[in-house]
């Protein structure tokens, strides 16, 4: 049986290897970093459904993952909806669901090799999903911090607050909502500080937000910020084109949607059929395009969709426009959600 090597010990890497591990397969996983680790992420798994995660073995994991069965949305300082999800969102900090995946994967006899970067090659057998390309002239930025002592509005648990230049999630990382996830993503301005996430909030007119965390109390330790990020298809270069990709490495949905990690499972669902069948002697060319047709068939639709409202809702217009259409009943969330997730 031919073995797999995997660049990238996110979501797509570790649930891939155990699914193949699982199976037989010996797998390689080269993490350029280490474990535990926070990083810039919702915190919470939107749309990924029960039988994707059996499929890769993971199931377990989450059994004790927070649900989260409403979201409320605000445009500026107004809430403008309050919805129920179609399935509860799974709520686990990426600190504990990063390390429980190593955990398994390392259970399961995968071999894991952390501050060891892969090289970026085409070649039969390697999996690449050590994350987005670097785009160095991106104009966005995304920024993650938990909070302390910053209560969610009502029962809502996902908020979604959008601004002028940006937008922001805030979902609960402890079952007594006494600790906050708040992630976001902004138009990069010229600002520094330890207050950072407030500066952009104010400067997005999300003054209401801005004063709630002010009022609490960030964990420095879980601030992280990222940048040179290109949202949907990820750019490949040259003898890049036959270099098989999974997770942000493929592509990346916009994160108001909540999809992404999400798209991480999805992603090495897809790909473990057609790894198998090259484990067990197929032609590795068939199987990478096997794969690649896969994630298009799963994905395209969904984040050609996401890119639309993506670009609608950071625009005055759009976001004047949802405020409307939520305020008549004419926004179809649910079926938004459908597509979405």
């Amino acid at each position: 049986m031919r073995g797999i090597e995997i660049a990238g010990g996110g979501l797509a890497g570790l649930s891939l290897g155990i699914a193949l591990r699982k199976r037989g397969v010996p797998v390689l996983i080269r993490e350029a970093g280490s474990y535990p680790r926070h990083k810039v992420c919702g915190e919470f798994i939107n749309g990924v459904t029960s039988e994707t995660l059996e499929k890769l073995g993971i199931r377990e994991i989450f059994k004790n993952a927070l649900l989260h069965e409403r979201t409320r949305w605000w445009v500026g300082n107004r809430e403008v909806l309050s919805a129920e999800l179609l399935r509860p969102a799974l709520g686990m900090t990426r600190w504990e669901m990063d390390v429980a995946l190593k955990d398994l994967f390392l259970a399961e006899g995968g071999a894991l090799r952390v501050r060891e970067r892969a090289r970026r090659e085409a070649r039969e057998g390697f999996v690449w999903a050590a994350g987005r390309r670097l785009e160095k002239g991106s104009e966005w930025l995304g920024l993650k911090g938990h909070f302390e002592g910053v209560p969610l509005e009502g029962e809502a648990g996902l908020e979604m607050h959008l601004g002028a230049g940006g937008y922001v999630g805030l979902t609960p990382v402890r079952e007594d909502g006494g600790r906050v996830n708040v992630c976001a993503l902004f138009k990069k301005r010229e600002m520094r500080g330890e207050r950072l996430m407030e500066a952009y909030l104010g400067a997005c007119g999300l003054e209401h937000l801005a004063q709630r965390l002010g009022a609490g109390q960030i964990d420095q330790g879980s601030l992280t910020g990222v940048s040179g990020f290109q949202l949907g298809e990820q750019r490949l270069e040259g003898g890049e084109r036959d270099l098989c990709t999974l997770g942000d490495a493929e592509r990346m949905i916009p994160p108001f949607t909540g999809n992404g990690m999400s798209m991480a499972f999805e992603s090495a669902e897809c790909a473990l059929a057609p790894l198998l069948q090259f484990s067990e002697g197929a032609d590795w060319h068939e199987c990478r395009a096997a794969i690649r047709e896969s994630l298009e068939r799963r994905f395209k639709k969904r984040v050609s969709l996401a890119l639309g409202l993506h670009r609608f809702l950071t625009t005055a217009a759009g976001r004047g426009g949802l405020a409307v259409a939520t305020r008549t009943g004419l926004l179809p969330f649910q079926w938004l959600h459908r597509q979405l997730s």
